[in-house]
């Protein structure tokens, strides 16, 4: 199959797209797409070098991923501004633009520290009054799409709130961006005497759903041993594809709001003991193909 038209990036370096993360794209099932953010941000990122088409297509197809779609892959993340491309001879290399390495340092981030370490919590909430009319479906949509995101839960219609007070920045970025500053109030206190706060975050979160994805997560990596290199890297790539997705998904609570024997601290442990244990391998076979592509 032929390489990819190369993508231009230089002349209107300021007109290009500029990447994005989607939380929907961020949580949803393994695609071609998702998987070579995968692969960028494990093999790629910390490379800081060019990388043939050949070796990134050989690299989704490990994980099953067919060539016309790892290609058409490429071409998407190129066009939203991951990537940029350039044509050596009748070969293809690709390299990450500023923007994207700066998105995927930040992801590597956030994936590698989630789960890690615990904060000791202060009892202190940060509650969150926004009110959007009835009839602006779309608006409320964004707001409960992005406060949840920010890792915030709703008991109640109009009121959100969050056991870390220093998201409120981030809170107000969301309200003022969205437009709605004028319709929108913030405290901080501790929970008081009336109602339990067990209740509201039941009510607030659904903590059910995000153990039973903690639990396929465990069920799917406890025991897992692969053979040689080649199965390590892929192991260790799924290892991480899937285990990116909870930052996204899970709020973070305290432990003394989740549930006795939380199945996401028994996961966390299971990623960074595996991601540990694996790295030396999957980055060594990385490396392995690598030279071998570039004798090629």
């Amino acid at each position: 199959m032929a390489e990819p038209a190369p993508v231009p990036f230089g002349q209107g370096k300021q007109r290009a797209p500029r990447p994005t993360v989607s939380r929907r794209r961020e949580v949803s099932h393994a695609s071609a797409r998702s998987l070579l953010m995968t692969v960028l941000g494990e093999y790629v990122l910390p490379r800081d070098r060019p990388v043939w088409t050949s070796m990134l297509v050989e690299s989704l197809g490990m994980l099953d991923i067919e060539e016309k779609s790892a290609r058409q892959a490429l071409a998407r993340s190129a066009g939203e501004g991951w990537l940029v491309s350039e044509r050596i001879g009748r070969r293809v290399r690709w390299s990450l633009t500023p923007p994207g390495r700066r998105l995927l340092t930040e992801g590597a981030e956030r994936i590698y520290a989630f789960g890690r370490d615990a904060h000791a919590w202060k009892n202190r909430w940060l509650m969150l009054i926004v009110s959007v009319p009835e009839a602006k479906r779309d608006l409320r949509h964004r707001l409960r799409t992005r406060l949840t995101w920010a890792g915030f839960g709703s008991p109640v219609a109009g009121v959100w709130v969050s056991p870390d007070p220093s998201r409120e920045p981030e809170a107000q970025k969301i309200v003022a961006e969205l437009g709605l500053e004028a319709q929108a109030m913030s405290f901080t206190a501790q929970y008081g005497a009336i109602g339990d706060q067990e209740s509201m975050v039941a009510r607030s979160w659904d903590l059910s759903e995000l153990t039973d994805r903690y639990e396929d997560f465990i069920d799917r990596f406890t025991g897992v041993s692969p053979s040689d290199e080649q199965a390590i890297l892929r192991a260790q790539t799924e290892l991480v594809h899937e285990w990116r997705r909870f930052p996204f998904l899970d709020p973070q609570l305290p432990a003394e709001l989740l549930p006795a024997s939380w199945s996401g601290a028994k996961a966390a442990e299971l990623f960074h003991r595996k991601h540990v244990e694996w790295r030396p391998a999957a980055q060594a076979y990385w490396d392995h193909l690598t030279a071998n592509e570039d004798q090629a």
